[in-house]
């Protein structure tokens, strides 16, 4: 049906229904098979363009014997419509009415479960089964504001134990021994670092009444609250990260603070060009410190200018135990490509994907190219 308005409609009316009626000829011979569907030809109702697509054999969310019945097309606004089937009679068999929606491009919106297939069967006019399709846009609501959430508070309230001296249980004296004007004093907690800093616990010992203050003289006092903030959930500025790279990796990496070693790693790759110059000592850092993103990224430098490298850098220290590595980078670039995580070859698989698998598995991201395979393998 369609309505004719003569005048201005008031604010707020939200006018009648509009109706189209699509006619499924010889639905008996129509095919059945689940997820397979027939559109009907494209039509206008509501000033948009629609088809009723009908599944006889169901969707995938269709219950078995029932049929699927949808309607597809586009629409800034949002629309509300129902479906109903009536036989010769004008009697109806079912009226289904969907909430209101807004369709966007190339979606489809309906009923799974629309009418059992035996049902329908008997409601067909001359093998045809006659749908009244009835459609009205609905005038939007006005927004309501967003509700104001509060962060989870874990964070903020760990960080208020971070240097409190009165309920600290450790304390560490950092810096140089020869001067212990020096030396600043850290206070810590057993079961933070247990989590945190797995190796800082464990100089703590396990005497919880010995107050001893603990020495660390391998690590500057900058560098340690660097990683002792980490550790209480803290983020390091990325100013500081980059000032003090090999410095917070080193310690990061003795006390497996891993994750903010692997976040200095990163920034460090991606701010830093690599050079004839610089390549043979990241490279050599790298493989020391099983920082597996740096040393993939001096590789690749290597295998991109072979040339270059064999006439102006010597190798002859390099550790053998970067065949295997080079090997990899060399197949990758014959290949044509990186892996971008869709391939499940983990032999050539980019540290960064590596990396990424390992976390959804909740397994340690540290370590070589060669240990993160084999966690993966044994994981799988």
């Amino acid at each position: 049906m369609t309505f004719v308005d003569v005048g201005t409609p008031p604010n707020g009316f939200q006018g009648g229904w509009e109706s189209v009626v699509v006619r499924f000829h010889g639905f008996a011979s129509l095919p059945s098979a689940r997820n397979e569907e027939v559109e009907s030809p494209e039509f206008t109702c509501v000033g948009e363009k629609w088809h009723v697509m009908i599944y006889k054999g169901g969707d995938m969310l269709s219950h078995d014997g029932m049929v699927g019945l949808c309607l597809y097309g586009t629409a800034n606004d949002s629309i509300k419509f129902s479906f109903h089937v009536e036989n010769a009679e004008g009697s109806i068999l079912c009226h289904k009415i969907a909430p209101s929606h807004t369709f966007t491009s190339g979606e489809t919106w309906g009923f799974p479960n629309f009418a059992e297939l035996s049902s329908i069967l008997k409601f067909l006019v001359n093998g045809s089964l006659i749908v009244f399709v009835h459609m009205r846009k609905v005038e939007r609501s006005k927004p309501l504001p967003v509700p104001f959430t509060p962060a989870n508070p874990f964070s903020k309230l760990m960080m208020n134990y971070f240097m409190d001296e009165e309920s600290a249980d450790l304390v560490f004296a950092v810096g140089n021994e020869q001067d212990t004007a020096s030396t600043v004093a850290f206070y810590a907690h057993r079961f933070i670092l247990k989590e945190c800093a797995p190796m800082l616990a464990l100089l703590a010992g396990s005497n919880v009444e010995d107050a001893t203050p603990i020495p660390i003289t391998d690590i500057r006092p900058n560098v340690f609250c660097h990683m002792l903030y980490y550790a209480y959930g803290g983020k390091v500025a990325e100013e500081d990260l980059k000032e003090n790279a090999f410095d917070i990796i080193d310690a990061a990496d003795k006390y497996e603070v891993v994750n903010l070693k692997l976040e200095t790693e990163a920034l460090f790759v991606s701010s830093t060009i690599i050079t004839l110059d610089n390549v043979f000592e990241l490279l050599l850092y790298s493989h020391d410190k099983n920082c597996a993103l740096l040393k993939e990224a001096t590789i690749d430098f290597i295998v991109e200018n072979g040339d270059d490298i064999l006439k102006k850098v010597s190798l002859k220290d390099v550790p053998g135990g970067l065949f295997s590595d080079l090997l990899t980078a060399m197949t990758r670039d014959k290949n044509n490509g990186t892996s971008n995580g869709s391939s499940d070859d983990l032999s050539t698989m980019r540290v960064n994907d590596l990396r990424k698998r390992l976390d959804e598995k909740g397994l340690c991201l540290d370590g070589s190219r060669e240990t993160m395979i084999a966690l993966l393998q044994e994981n799988s």
